[in-house]
């Protein structure tokens, strides 16, 4: 209800006749609607300003980013139309503005490259709708499946870490588009070394147009950040371009667009293997819906309104499946673009439909200018768009609070670096896997104590320094459940504070108020048993949940362990050896 009232305070419902409210199923299935249903006509003002905005930033990005992918600039105006109005209407949120994606496209491009080694132009664009088709219905499948918890599989340290390495990719690849040299080493250093090779076959006065207009926005990104510095940048290239003839001089230029609306098609790949076109589109719906959805998180939570993550991943699909259907490619949310939504104060979806429109008119209206636009100039978007990727802020922030983050992090972007866009996938997966076990393998652990003059509420020794243990009792607290991962963490860790007790010790209870068990730990649980016995301990279990209460019930554990030795509360145990059993 907390959370309820902060969204009423943002997006305040209008005080309308309640006999017309649209019924609950449509507001669920099209959250669109419920959006309309409490949309203020002072709002329109808004969100028209900031669909105008949206526009603004979308056109350059979706003519310049399809080159990352290798793609023809035509499909990015494809990929920026469609899936905006696809996921105002059946997104959550408010404010996400999906389209072409620097990351997403990194990966796209790797993954045309491992699929069609020396495909054409036309197959490369039907493969690009192929993925996005796969992409939208493996998004529905797992809202179906209710596997919106993928989100929060790439921890913010990998998924900084994996951004970052992206940044540095996209970086190194402009340089031939800055520069005319074609490089064809991969990593980081080798191209630039490649590059001081090739020093004297540098064109010139493309790398000054190019480092010329980068300066420009990086200028602007620092003073005037609302401003759209990839617009002013594209139309400062378009005018030098048509005034002083650069293709003249050798500058290349982007070339024809064709002027006409996508069509809808269902695409066909010829000589793909299914099965890695499903393991390559499953790379780019996990970075790609992970990447989304905490930018959509986050803005919610600036606003004050909930982001359902399996929601979100219908919003995603459906944006996706239209795009493919329409020549498109995957889609996700997109971070710049949402940002100038809510800088400007877009309040609804209706900003998105906004810019869609916007777009729209661009597309059939002005492609007949943007062939004018001249190569180093999008290089020069992408790259300023690569360097705002690269969040050297988080990266300091996590060296300072946890160095296992920092090195996760360092391990996904040396991944992107070193192995490549796709590889550099499986290794911040792989980094993320690793990561959950780590944090989960070795739970935290306390002893818990008692107040002098108050035995019935317990405390962790190490934490409270009144708290003192109970004479020839010894509470032990583990924060984690007992699986076959850490089990014999756990089971080491009962030996060691086993060998330090006093030896007045006759009891050691274990507080599973936070635990869950499976076969493996029952097994070693039930070895600690008849060693502890040996020991002349008892052991015994306070907080019991009903699930591990089950299954130590069917193997027999807690039959051994006796009736008198189970409490229902940790404070049980206190009053139980007080009264009943009066300790030694």
């Amino acid at each position: 209800m907390r959370f309820a009232s902060r969204s009423a305070a943002v997006f305040p419902e209008p005080q309308g006749d309640r006999r017309h409210r649209l019924p609950a199923w449509l507001k669920a299935a099209v959250p669109l609607a419920a959006q309309l249903e409490q949309y203020s006509p002072r709002w329109l003002a808004q969100d028209a300003v900031a669909g105008l905005a949206i526009a603004a930033v979308a056109l350059p990005t979706a003519v310049a980013y399809p080159e990352i992918a290798g793609l023809p600039p035509a499909v990015g105006l494809y990929a920026s139309i469609l899936p905006l109005i696809v996921y105002a209407i059946f997104g959550s949120s408010r404010q996400l503005i999906v389209g072409p994606d620097a990351v997403t496209l990194a990966i796209l491009g790797a993954s045309l490259s491992q699929l069609l080694p020396a495909g054409s132009d036309e197959q490369k664009v039907i493969v690009s709708a192929v993925l996005a088709l796969t992409v939208g219905i493996m998004c529905l499948l797992s809202a179906v499946l209710r596997l919106g918890f993928i989100a929060n599989f790439l921890s913010r340290p990998i998924l900084t870490g994996y951004l970052c390495g992206i940044s540095l990719t996209l970086l190194i690849a402009q340089l031939g588009r800055l520069t005319t040299v074609p490089l064809e080493s991969q990593g980081l250093l080798r191209p630039l070394v490649e590059l001081a090779g090739e020093i004297t076959r540098v064109h010139v006065p493309t790398l000054c147009l190019g480092l010329g207009m980068f300066l420009l926005m990086r200028l602007l990104r620092g003073r005037s950040p609302r401003l759209p510095a990839p617009l002013l940048a594209v139309a400062i290239g378009i005018l030098l371009s048509w005034l002083f003839d650069l293709q003249s001089i050798g500058i290349a230029l982007i070339g024809e667009i064709p002027a006409s609306l996508p069509q809808l098609s269902v695409p066909v790949p010829q000589g793909v293997e299914l099965d890695d076109l499903a393991l390559n589109a499953f790379a780019i719906l996990v970075v790609s819906f992970g990447s989304g959805i905490v930018t959509a998180r986050s803005f919610g939570a600036k606003n004050r309104y909930r982001v359902d993550a399996n929601r979100e991943l219908i919003g995603f699909g459906a944006a996706n499946i239209a795009c493919g259907l329409f020549g498109g490619f995957p889609v996700t949310g997109a971070d710049s673009r949402t940002a100038i939504n809510d800088a400007v104060g877009g309040r609804t979806q209706v900003a998105g439909l906004v810019a869609a429109a916007v777009l729209i008119v661009a597309l059939v209206a002005l492609t007949n200018v943007m062939k004018y636009l001249p190569i180093p100039v999008l290089g020069a978007v992408i790259a300023s768009a690569a360097v705002d990727l690269f969040d050297a802020a988080q990266l300091r922030r996590l060296w300072q609070t946890s160095r296992p983050d920092f090195a996760f992090a360092l391990i996904a972007m040396a991944g992107v670096v070193g192995l490549g866009v796709l590889k550099g996938v499986l290794i911040a997966i792989a980094a993320a896997g690793v990561y959950l076990l780590a944090r989960v393998s070795r739970p935290s652990d306390a002893l818990l104590g008692c107040i002098p003059g108050d035995s019935h509420a317990f405390y962790k020794l190490h934490r409270e320094p009144q708290a003192r243990p109970l004479p020839g009792l010894a509470v032990y607290l583990v924060q984690g459940g007992l699986l076959f991962f850490n089990i014999d963490y756990v089971r080491d860790r009962i030996r060691w504070i086993v060998s330090r007790l006093p030896q007045s010790t006759r009891y050691f209870i274990l507080d599973a108020e936070a635990v869950t068990i499976d076969s493996t730990a029952d097994a070693v649980l039930a070895e600690l048993v008849e060693e502890l016995a040996r020991r002349n301990l008892r052991f015994g279990i306070a907080n019991l949940h009903g699930q591990p209460r089950q299954l130590l019930a069917r193997s027999g554990l807690l039959a051994t362990i006796g009736p008198d030795m189970v409490f229902a509360r940790v404070e049980d145990v206190a009053r139980a050896f007080h009264t009943t059993q009066p300790l030694p």
